[in-house]
């Protein structure tokens, strides 16, 4: 089983076991993390997706460590400006482990909605034939008109009179 969940405005898939490294999370090592934005829960071709997240699912974890990134440099500079300012950041950062998965009860109103989207189908469609024939006729009488496009036959003249100017020329 695996879930798409949002934390730290980035989002993450997540099976039980994996560990992440997530925007800095307020927390100590070792303390229980419990992420309730859930977008997507999944297993094989069984798939549960959010509109925009999956009420009463959540991914539990556990904070393994709390640190920072490797140093990356940071440069502004304007040419021809005299300008030029060098500096380096790193980024905190909280790493994870998924504890638990559990799943949202959006597979138990979703066979309600197919079932009556399939009421409703065959209603729209017979009020929508009569529409389709009319757009039919329009589309048959423009369509009539169109004709082939003329062939170029410069080219070939040409290629022609060549032909016949090297022929006097050899005579």
């Amino acid at each position: 089983m695996y879930a798409v969940f949002r934390s730290g405005g980035k989002q993450y898939r997540a099976s039980k076991g994996d560990v992440l490294r997530l925007e800095k999370i307020d927390g100590d090592e070792g303390a229980a993390v419990k992420f309730d934005q859930v977008l997507l829960v999944g297993e094989g071709s069984d798939i549960e997706v959010g509109s925009p997240t999956l009420s009463g699912s959540a991914v539990s974890a556990k904070v393994v460590r709390q640190g920072k990134s490797r140093k990356v440099p940071v440069v502004k500079f304007k040419r021809r400006q005299n300008y030029l300012r060098q500096g380096s950041h790193r980024q905190f950062f909280t790493e994870v482990e998924i504890t638990g998965i559990t799943g949202g009860s959006a597979n138990k109103a979703a066979p309600k909605a197919d079932a009556m989207a399939k009421e409703a189908a065959p209603k729209e469609t017979a009020a929508k034939a009569p529409a389709s024939k009319k757009a039919a006729k329009k589309v048959a009488k423009k369509a009539a008109p169109k004709k082939p496009a003329a062939k170029k036959t410069a080219a070939k003249k040409s290629a022609a009179k060549k032909t016949a100017k090297k022929k006097a020329a050899k005579k």
